[in-house]
């Protein structure tokens, strides 16, 4: 398994990331996560569409909420060919609570508890905290990545603006 360092930081914390290290024009790794009702879904499951892939460490933190709080707002204005996914580890009934909490409708949550298959797959899984750690991906129709941004610090939030554009310019 891949170790990166030098790339993340939590709390101002040196942390390392495990699994693979992509670039843009990769294809998009394949990847079996859980929905909210438990059922498998995959990178195939969204086929076609542009997705926005948000990878938190958890829901239940406050970088985490406001962040898939504004992917919310930002996927209502989207066409109904993008899609926006937020993983994490939280087990898949603390995400459906939270969403319910949350007035969550328009971004996607899914749990990766069960085989870390998109941490590794993607490299965001960090090792000294068995968490995701911040990061967006937008892959487009064809699954092939088009944009990342690992956010260095994991308590900072991620560029909203890029990443929206990043996959509007792929409609």
């Amino acid at each position: 398994m891949s170790e990166k360092t030098g790339i993340i930081t939590f709390k101002g914390n040196p942390m390392t990331l495990l699994g693979a290290a992509l670039t843009v024009g990769d294809a998009a790794p394949d990847f079996t996560v859980v929905d909210n009702g438990l059922a498998a879904t995959s990178l195939a499951t969204f086929a076609g569409k542009v997705k926005i892939i948000s990878a938190v460490p958890s829901l239940d933190t406050p970088v985490c909420d406001t962040e898939t709080r504004r992917f919310n707002q930002e996927a209502a204005s989207l066409p109904g060919d993008v899609v926006v996914l937020t993983i994490s580890l939280d087990l898949p009934f603390a995400q459906k609570r939270w969403c319910g909490a949350a007035g969550i409708d328009s971004v996607i949550t899914l749990s990766d508890y069960r085989e870390r298959s998109f941490g590794l797959g993607y490299g965001v899984l960090i090792k000294e905290l068995l968490l995701l750690t911040r990061a967006v991906f937008v892959v487009d129709a064809a699954n092939v990545i088009r944009y990342i941004q690992i956010v260095p610090e994991v308590t900072g939030e991620p560029d909203y603006a890029a990443a929206i554009a990043a996959a509007r310019a792929l409609l």
